[in-house]
């Protein structure tokens, strides 16, 4: 039988072993151990240095860049839209300095801005689809006759569009007969807000994206909600540019959704860039390329052209006066 003694001397050596165990492996990899380890940190430490480097060169360059840029932008787009009136549409969830920035430079091309439309989170909920279709349907004029199969959304859109956009010169800056009475529809609703005067039709318009992306199961039916209001915006104008931010271009995105059907980028043109001053100069010479009938998609995100229109289009008059639609 096995005593304790026994157990006590078994654990003393088992013990004894992992400590001489432990001192010849750290004597015999000391050395090289130590080393490799210490050259592996110096090593990512320089990366991280050299990365670090890198990218503060490059904020200082974009920085720069967009100084530059922010300080011409009244030159660039000078006379681009001169006469032209645009209404900025604001989807829900649009920054205010995104918005604000684009309607400066709008204003420095010559344009007039007639007013805003800003879009609420009920607008784009999906279990409002329902509520959105019957107070589209109820707010239509007489004349009105939605396509077979139009989407909640896509009544909404080609409705609330009627009110502040038109692709017919003659009624450029007038209201619709019953604009008035469909925006205040649209509000009572708790569908939009509106700001100065967009009953007073424009002939561009220009839709601002979300600063975020959607998420969730119900992200589809959310962006598809802004695409179809930039496609009826579009069909009733001269012309129409979906601005947004490169979050826009994410999955869930309102851009990304729109440049992913082609029959929708022949249609309404895109800017991924307008946080940045080059890239809302470059919603200027969309809309103005719009006024061509041409469509672009521009940016530095997926599905783009190019960073701009290139060459910059310049429309003659004949063109902008005798379009009838836009992209």
């Amino acid at each position: 039988m096995i005593d304790f003694r026994y157990h006590l001397v078994s654990i003393v050596a088992i013990f004894l072993a992992l400590s001489v165990g432990i001192v010849l492996g750290t004597t015999l990899l000391e050395d090289p151990v130590i080393k490799a380890s210490e050259s592996l940190a110096n090593q990512l430490r320089e990366g991280n240095d050299e990365l670090r480097a890198q990218v503060e060169a490059l904020q200082k360059r974009e920085a720069g860049n967009d100084a530059f840029v922010a300080a011409d932008s009244a030159r660039l787009v000078k006379d681009a839209l001169a006469g032209k009136t645009v209404v900025i549409v604001e989807a829900p969830g649009t920054t205010a300095s995104t918005r604000d920035a684009v309607q400066q430079v709008i204003g420095e091309a010559g344009a007039t801005v007639t007013g805003r439309v800003t879009l609420t989170e009920r607008y784009v909920d999906p279990t409002q689809s329902v509520f959105v279709d019957k107070l589209a349907t109820g707010a239509k004029p007489a004349e009105t006759v939605f396509p077979a199969g139009a989407t909640a959304h896509g009544k909404a859109a080609e409705v609330l569009a009627e009110a502040i956009v038109t692709n017919d010169p003659a009624q450029v800056g007038k209201e619709h007969p019953a604009g008035p009475g469909i925006l205040d529809a649209f509000q009572r609703g708790g569908l939009l807000t509106v700001a100065d005067e967009p009953a007073k039709r424009a002939e561009l318009a220009v839709l601002t994206a979300p600063a975020e992306p959607y998420t969730g199961d119900t992200a589809g039916e959310q962006a598809g909600a802004i695409v179809a209001t930039a496609l009826g915006l579009d069909d009733a104008s001269l012309g129409t540019v979906l601005a947004g931010t490169q979050t826009a271009t994410a999955a869930g995105g309102v851009i990304a959704a729109l440049r992913e059907d082609a029959a929708f980028t022949e249609k309404v043109s895109t800017v991924d860039t307008a946080d940045m001053p080059m890239g809302r100069v470059v919603v200027v010479y969309a809309l103005r390329e719009q006024l061509s009938g041409i469509a672009g998609q521009y940016g530095i995100g997926p599905g783009v052209a190019g960073v701009a229109p290139s060459p910059s289009p310049t429309p003659s008059a004949t063109t902008a006066t005798t379009a009838t639609s836009g992209g």
